[in-house]
């Protein structure tokens, strides 16, 4: 790497300051900085990314690096409902050796990045982890991955390096996440990659993730209960609970024994597009490469040099922080600035308005929008190649209509959007309740043609800290109080979803009335709390909502790799009549989908009323169909 010609400004936490990281944090979170300025000047070199994003250079002794990343890590592991965002951003240049390797565990709410062109560009000698997290206040009883969200890591090399490390711990670099976690632009090698924690009390089930753009070394996929893996290289892969999808990856495992194993494989991605991403440029100007979408595609973006798209510069980004008023950020959209949401929770109290075709929003370090006084934090006009990417949107306290709204509802949206420029949402996810009680009729409504969800979790929360008694767990309350009803709806035509997770909607959790559509990979759990089979029926008296519905009249639709589980704990007699609801047609395609009982409560079949039921009597037991509709 050259020379910059103007100095770099590198972010730098001395070790003795390091054992006052956790309330640096949160002081950083509370305060926020004052109002931006309506006209903001952005140096290239050293942009103004706030108190939560930390620069680190590979002039830094390893033993400062590792202090600062363990420090971190101690205050966010314990940190699921906090209020606290971090970002940690390596320059090129190599971090460890095989004599003092980087070994990092990622908590909650944090990213670690490389700023390198390529993913070879920062290259880390040692190990970044996550294992399961133990809630019996440091004992090794109830120790679980299932909750183990919010946190993200990319665009470097890591050669994983377990020295010093006990003969478990030294076997594998282990992922041990759920959902909302994302690994993207990963070159993996020197051990293999476990998504389970086989060493904290034994494997545990751990619920979900996605990779994508990535070359991994031998997986383990052990405990997962549901993956995707797009757009890779694997060197070989073992295990997995319920589904398994592989897309567009090289070294994929056949899938013609399914349901055993219950592997789902696509030679192909129908339609992607690779994730923004930030990067510093020879001269040490920071820039957003942002990728071109296609259509058919496979293997790793980066395989042949650089990934095809087109850079930003950073001085093109209005650079948000948390305290920035809605009418500044908007002004700076209009006068034709991209958004950069630096890491923290920002009060959204008007939606941020995404009008301009090829307007590229970026969150870092899962900066997070709560909805306030009902407001709908985002809405993205009909017009092509707007990206949002890396961003979490909270359901506030009073009840917004929706909390994403993806163009205009009606008709004669089409001539505005352009199927090779899809509109995209990468890593964008949603909550309802958990760190405070949340309200929105629905999370996300896509009523654009053209659009390309590529790894989303939309999650009404199954527990929190809301302070909820009633029921079992809170359960009652929390039915009553934090309402969701709808989870995803679809109207346009034409939208590809590539790793699709809906969770604990009061109603349906996704409903898709566009016409070809596509979703690779689909993840749903039913609510825990409904009291009442009265509050789980339908209008027409049907019991129980699908967990994926495709509506009457659709005429063309695939779903490659679905599950619906159920957990009634609040009421274990609840019953829902059909997993999956979709039109019997030609050109309906539900490939290998699947229900299964946690352990409460009954889905009576898995589609269209056929299948077995997945009840208590077969707990765990998954019931598959390989094909809908029936040859």
């Amino acid at each position: 790497m050259s020379t910059p010609t103007k100095p770099r400004r590198t972010l730098r936490r001395s070790a003795p300051a390091l054992a006052a990281v956790a309330a640096v944090i949160a002081v950083a979170s509370a305060a926020g900085p004052a109002q931006a300025l309506t006209t903001q000047q952005v140096d290239p070199f050293a942009p103004d990314f706030g108190p939560n994003v930390t620069v680190v250079d590979p002039a830094m002794p390893v033993g400062d690096v590792q202090a600062l990343l363990d420090g971190l890590a101690a205050a966010q592991t314990d940190a699921e409902m906090g209020s606290a965002r971090q970002s940690v951003l390596f320059l090129p240049g190599a971090y460890g050796s095989a004599e003092q390797p980087l070994q990092a565990k990622v908590g909650y709410y944090t990213e670690l990045a490389g700023l390198g062109a390529s993913p070879d560009g920062v290259d880390i000698t040692g190990k970044i982890e996550v294992y399961n997290r133990c809630l019996d206040g440091g004992g090794t009883t109830n120790c679980i991955a299932l909750n183990n969200f919010w946190r993200t890591i990319s665009n470097l090399k890591l050669e994983i390096n377990g020295a010093g490390q006990d003969g478990c711990r030294a076997s594998a670099n282990f992922w041990a996440v759920s959902q909302a976690v994302s690994m993207r632009r990963l070159d993996i090698s020197g051990a293999n990659l476990s998504l389970m924690d086989y060493c904290t009390a034994g494997p545990q089930y751990a619920s979900g993730g996605f990779i994508a753009d990535s070359r991994l070394p031998f997986t383990i996929n052990g405990s997962q209960q549901q993956w995707l893996t797009r757009n890779s290289d694997v060197a070989g892969w073992s295990n997995g609970v319920w589904n398994q999808v592989f897309s567009g990856v090289e070294g994929a495992p056949d899938d013609a024994a399914f349901p055993n194993p219950p592997y789902t494989t696509l030679d192909e991605t129908p339609v992607s597009r690779e994730k923004p991403y930030l990067f510093v440029d020879a001269d040490g100007r920071y820039a957003v490469r942002v990728p071109s979408a296609h259509e058919g595609t496979r293997g790793i973006s980066w395989a042949d040099g650089e990934t095809p798209g087109r850079t930003i510069p950073i001085t093109d980004f209005y650079i948000a922080h948390p305290g920035d008023a809605i009418g500044t950020i908007n002004s700076a959209l209009q006068r034709g600035k991209h958004l950069l949401l630096t890491p923290g929770v920002y009060d959204v109290d008007s939606s941020i308005q995404l009008k301009r075709a090829g307007t590229v929003v970026l969150g870092m370090g899962h900066a997070t929008l709560t909805a306030v006084g009902g407001a709908v934090p985002i809405k993205v006009a009909d017009a092509p190649g707007i990206v949002v990417a890396g961003v979490t949107i909270d359901a506030g306290t009073v009840e917004s209509p929706v909390l994403m709204q993806v163009g205009k509802p009606g008709a004669g949206q089409a001539a505005k959007v352009d199927p090779a420029d899809p509109i995209t949402l990468s890593d964008v996810y949603f909550r309802v309740g958990g760190p405070h009680v949340g309200k929105a009729d629905t999370a996300l409504v896509v009523n654009s043609d053209h659009v390309l969800i590529d790894h989303t979790w939309v999650w009404r929360a199954d527990h929190g800290i809301e302070g909820f008694t009633q029921g079992v767990n809170g359960d009652t309350d929390r039915w009553n109080t934090n309402i969701g009803r709808t989870g995803v709806v679809v109207n346009g035509d034409d939208v590809t979803a590539t790793g699709l997770f809906v969770e604990h909607f009061q109603q349906y959790n996704t409903i898709w009335n566009g016409e070809r559509g596509t979703t690779v990979l689909y993840q749903n759990e039913l609510p825990y709390d409904p009291p009442t089979q009265a509050d789980w029926t339908r209008p027409d008296g049907t019991l129980g909502y699908p967990g994926y519905l495709v509506a009457d009249g659709v005429a063309e639709h695939h779903l490659y790799g679905g599950g619906v589980y159920v957990f009634n704990q609040n009421n274990p007699s609840i019953v829902t009549e059909n997993g999956f609801e979709a039109p019997d047609g030609a050109g309906i395609s539900l490939e290998h989908i699947m229900t299964v009982n946690l352990s409460a409560g009954t889905i009576s079949h898995i589609v269209n009323g056929i299948g077995d039921a997945a009840d208590t009597t077969v707990i765990g037991l998954p019931r598959y169909l390989t094909h809908y509709p029936l040859p």
